[in-house]
């Protein structure tokens, strides 16, 4: 399947094989959820068509900050929460309308359980989880906003043509009025 928005870093064919033939195809509706924040997380899924938004609810202000996204052609889900049944720490929102090969946290937990080899990939997961989650964190604090919004057109090529600009302002943690600012200076080839 041609990866309509991002670039996967990760080999996730047998995953990827798993959603498709144990799961069932699932039609999410734009801004219709796949898991709310405080659930518990019951599905983990194969974006085959679509988009999704990670949400978490600001502490102190209540306000939406998106975290993360899932594009066409990657997986989509809490998965530690889905491994642990555990409730979600973000809400996942669909943000087109998107089909995701869904299998239930229990399914997941009986892959990772076969033999040796499922086991290595429940482990090889984590680790590209914790990897990418530790780049976005430095990302925060060695680059600039306009630096961080051009890794993520690297990664996600087309996000701008399908997402509106204040998900990715969310995204990037700055605000509406810089990340135009940014795109105006790419666009007249200002100084970075």
């Amino acid at each position: 399947m041609e990866q309509k928005f991002g670039i996967n870093s990760i080999d996730i064919q047998v995953l990827r094989a798993f959603c498709e033939q144990a799961g069932e195809a699932f039609n999410y509706k734009k801004g219709e959820l796949m898991v709310c924040e405080g659930e518990p997380s019951q599905w983990f899924g194969f974006v085959a068509k679509g988009c999704f938004k990670y949400v978490a609810q600001g502490i102190s202000d209540g306000k939406e900050h998106i975290t993360w996204f899932s594009f066409e052609g990657e997986f989509v889900g809490d998965y530690p929460s889905c491994l642990n049944r555990a409730p979600s720490l973000t809400t996942i929102e669909a943000m087109i309308s998107s089909c995701v090969y869904r299998v239930s946290s229990e399914k997941l937990m009986q892959l990772f359980t076969q033999d040796s080899e499922t086991m290595k990939l429940r482990c090889f997961i984590g680790e590209h989880l914790l990897s990418q989650a530790r780049a976005r964190y430095l990302d925060f604090h060695r680059a600039t906003p306009r630096e961080r919004y051009e890794l993520l057109l690297h990664r996600c090529p087309g996000i701008v043509e399908h997402l509106p600009l204040n998900a990715i302002a969310s995204f990037l943690n700055i605000t509406p009025q810089l990340l135009s600012k940014i795109r105006k200076g790419i666009t007249f080839d200002y100084e970075k």
